[in-house]
């Protein structure tokens, strides 16, 4: 039987050792690892670049929003403005002193022997400053907007032609404090006084006569 001797034996072991080192095999794989590292990177930052892209028009959506919303906000203050102001108005209108209301409550001051000579009214405004909140140990106190005072003088000259002059001014004061208009205006710290010293004229008859002065002041009012 003929023997076969491989005269390259030795170099293919030497070639399969070569090929088998395990350097080159990590060489290999750490080349395999950074490619796909590298194809994870760059799948990030086309992730990164899809999100700001998308973080971009969300944001530029919420600035536009904002704007319509501060624009709403600010009509909204306007119209709540508005509104304050028409009920003030309101308030205004309903709670103001009519003077019509006034002369005809003089209207029917029935005193035949006593003749209103003058009427007066002194009607004057002062501006109340505003009032913040106040908190105590238990609770909050509310403050006051700024409002404005109004303060009504009335002042009434009036004549006693009667058979005895002079009689019928507390008459006549009894009078104005028992009639309904200025009775709901009157209280015990704000009622009729009169005012001076009454004076004794002759009419043009000869027939003598005093004058006196009434006054007083009606409440006091917050508008």
């Amino acid at each position: 039987m003929p023997i076969r001797i491989n005269l390259l034996a030795e170099a293919q072991i030497a070639e399969d050792l070569r090929r088998r080192d395990p350097v080159k095999r990590a060489i290999f794989f750490g080349a395999l690892l950074v490619a796909l590292a590298l194809v994870w990177s760059s799948s990030l930052q086309l992730a990164v670049m899809i999100s700001k892209s998308e973080l971009g028009r969300v944001q530029a959506t919420i600035d536009a929003r904002t704007d319509a919303c501060q624009k709403a906000m600010a009509s909204q203050r306007k119209v709540n403005d508005a509104r304050a102001k028409l009920e003030l108005l309101q308030h205004l209108s309903g709670s103001r002193f009519l003077q019509g209301n006034f002369m005809n409550a003089l209207q029917q001051l029935k005193l035949n022997e006593v003749q209103l000579m003058r009427v007066r009214m002194d009607q004057s405004f002062s501006k109340l400053a505003a009032t913040p909140n106040k908190t105590n140990d238990t609770h909050v106190v509310l403050g006051q907007p700024a409002m404005v005072a109004e303060k009504i003088h009335v002042t009434l000259d009036a004549r006693d032609t009667s058979a005895h002059p002079g009689d019928q001014i507390n008459q006549f004061k009894e009078t104005i404090a028992s009639q309904t208009y200025f009775k709901s205006n009157l209280n015990q710290t704000n009622d009729v006084q009169l005012a001076g010293l009454p004076t004794v004229q002759a009419g043009p008859d000869g027939k003598p006569s005093v004058q006196f002065t009434v006054e007083w002041n009606l409440p006091q009012q917050n508008r």
